[in-house]
């Protein structure tokens, strides 16, 4: 199970004592120092956690593809992993070292396609296409409670929209919670679902205080009516 294996985080040396060598005896040797201050010491640690942070999401991928690890196992740990990367990103001195992610990769000769391509999503596979049943399947009280609590959180995303709520950190959230929600009621197919799940990428790609555009803005609300409609008509 993969839930047994133990990832090994990137090491984060801070200093190093050179090997024996001819020109210097084990008496001659000094410990070179790798971190100049505290300030440098704390960025090598972020990069190191955003790079085994990476690792750790890619092998992630690979197991949940072979099932070696439960839906809900994956959905859980992806879902820590992004935003335990998110996280570090946030810090503006990690963020400009850091650069964007192709040329992390570059620079540190990663392989890792499949992290990639979830980094870029930001959400868990469980979350883009659900393989299993609705949670409520078989009980209608819980069915409804579920129905109501997807309505209201399309609700509370269009109401926020017409009030002029643009913002990525403020809407990203709430994508989040529709898809979460309607994946607990239903795991069809419906008109318009795909643009959440294409929303949600747009978004993710944004920075925290970049907005939408008017023209942008006035297209999402009309993908999430729709998307709204779509689920209704599920029901």
């Amino acid at each position: 199970m993969y839930g047994q294996r133990q990832l090994a985080y990137a090491p984060t040396p801070y200093s190093y004592i050179p090997t024996q060598s001819a020109s210097i005896s084990l008496d001659e040797r000094k410990e070179v120092k790798l971190a100049a201050n505290n300030a440098e010491r704390d960025l090598y640690e972020s990069l190191a956690e955003v790079y085994s942070i990476i690792i750790t999401l890619d092998a992630l991928e690979k197991a949940y593809l072979k099932d070696s690890i439960t839906e809900s196992e994956y959905a859980e740990t992806c879902g820590r992993l992004l935003k335990q990367y998110k996280s570090n990103l946030q810090d503006e001195t990690v963020s400009k070292a850091f650069v964007d992610l192709e040329t992390f990769k570059r620079e540190w000769d990663m392989e890792c396609p499949r992290a990639t391509e979830r980094i870029r999503v930001g959400i868990p596979a469980t979350m883009e296409a659900p393989s299993h049943k609705p949670q409520a399947a078989g009980d209608s009280a819980a069915a409804a409670t579920l129905v109501v609590a997807a309505t209201e959180n399309f609700i509370t995303l269009l109401d926020a929209i017409k009030i002029g709520m643009v913002e990525k950190d403020m809407l990203h959230p709430l994508l989040v919670e529709i898809i979460q929600a309607v994946n607990k009621v239903t795991d069809q197919e419906f008109e318009s679902k795909g643009k959440i799940v294409q929303w949600l990428i747009t978004l993710n790609q944004m920075r925290a205080a970049e907005k939408l555009s008017e023209e942008q803005a006035r297209e999402f609300q009309f993908d999430m009516q729709q998307a709204y409609y779509g689920f209704k008509a599920t029901l």
